[in-house]
């Protein structure tokens, strides 16, 4: 898992600067805590590895062991100079199997209004997303049984690649050369809004029938 300085996620407020700074910022807290309820969601992990926390004014779960929550966070954190450019276009929590071939895939599409100039309103951002969590805690039933012995990580995909930064954050994100689904996935929308500046939709993916049975 990827090294980063310690630091206690779900507590205070990213620094951020200007317009875009504020929006990214909020984005990644959401983010970090959303990836933290789809992984307590697919039930890998005994509910003792969860805490619960407030956020947004929603109950939500924090990773209690270290190593898991600090995964968490350093992914997402390293994604904050990309999304504040608007080069992130989606960030996929996925699960694989025993033979490393994606079972399931979280899709958070995120689009970013670059040259919007007005200012954002914090609250209503946040009442925004807070939607999101709450349908994401009872989105289990749209979900697939995991066999027992899956993994699962963090993917981001780009619109253009990221030049080379010096954040020691961005330097854990690798080319991937997970395996791909050769016919179009199975998309189960979840919820999405659409709200300057910022647009966002959370959808699963599963494999076609014919990629499982070809597989």
């Amino acid at each position: 898992m990827p090294n980063s300085k310690p630091t206690t996620p779900f507590s205070g407020k990213m620094e951020r600067k200007g317009n875009q700074g504020e929006i990214a910022g909020i984005l990644v807290e959401f983010l970090e805590v959303a990836i933290t309820s789809v992984v307590y969601l697919k039930g890998i992990y005994p509910s003792g590895a969860f805490e619960r926390r407030r956020y947004m004014n929603v109950v939500v779960q924090r990773a209690r062991h270290p190593q898991l929550r600090e995964y968490i966070h350093s992914a997402v954190s390293g994604l904050l100079p990309s999304i504040q450019k608007g080069l992130v276009e989606r960030v996929a929590v996925t699960f694989f199997n025993t033979d490393n071939i994606p079972m399931e895939r979280f899709i958070f599409k995120l689009t970013v209004n670059q040259s919007f100039g007005s200012k954002v309103e914090e609250s209503d951002l946040e009442f925004s997303l807070r939607s999101f969590l709450i349908k994401l805690s009872v989105s289990q039933p749209l979900t697939i049984v995991l066999p027992r012995d899956c993994r699962w990580e963090i993917m981001a995909y780009f619109r253009s690649l990221p030049q080379v930064s010096t954040s020691k954050d961005a330097e854990m994100w690798i080319p991937t050369d997970t395996k791909q689904w050769q016919q179009p996935p199975l998309i189960t929308p979840i919820k999405s809004m659409n709200s300057e500046p910022l647009g966002l939709q959370l959808y699963l993916e599963h494999p076609s029938s014919s990629e499982l049975v070809s597989g």
